[in-house]
């Protein structure tokens, strides 16, 4: 019935901060819809951020800065990303460490959006096959 997902919202109390953070730190692109809300582009979806002040509707019940826990997978190494986070004073907070993904084993690292988001950016350990092979 579903075939996976078009966006995730986001809420974050700094529209201009997060996407600063989201396009500098993380690489992604960034589509403005409106002043209290913009798409950042990862693949096919978006993560939508909102402002925690919005008054668009339907929304979630207790829209919260801060609650988000997402896990991302990465095109590069994990020792590029470490090195790109760095060179950019990202402070990570665990990692490389060894996870369980959707698909497979991962290694990830962890940090934190400037709202406290908990953002993972994994890697797989062995590469995935391709689809439908």
């Amino acid at each position: 019935m579903l075939s996976g997902l078009d966006h995730l919202v986001i809420t974050v109390t700094d529209i201009s901060r997060a996407v600063d953070f989201y396009s500098r730190v993380l690489g992604l692109e960034v589509r403005y819809r409106d002043r209290e809300r913009v798409d950042l582009m990862l693949g096919d979806m978006a993560l939508r951020l909102h402002w925690t002040a919005t008054d668009i509707t339907p929304r979630a019940a207790t829209p919260t800065p801060g609650s988000l826990d997402l896990c991302v997978r990465s095109l590069l190494p994990l020792d590029e990303v470490q090195r790109h986070l760095e060179a950019l004073d990202v402070e990570v907070e665990l990692g490389p460490v060894p996870r369980q993904g959707a698909v497979g084993e991962l290694a990830s690292l962890y940090l934190r959006d400037p709202d406290g988001n908990l953002i993972e950016i994994s890697r797989p350990v062995k590469p995935q096959p391709a689809e439908g092979h």
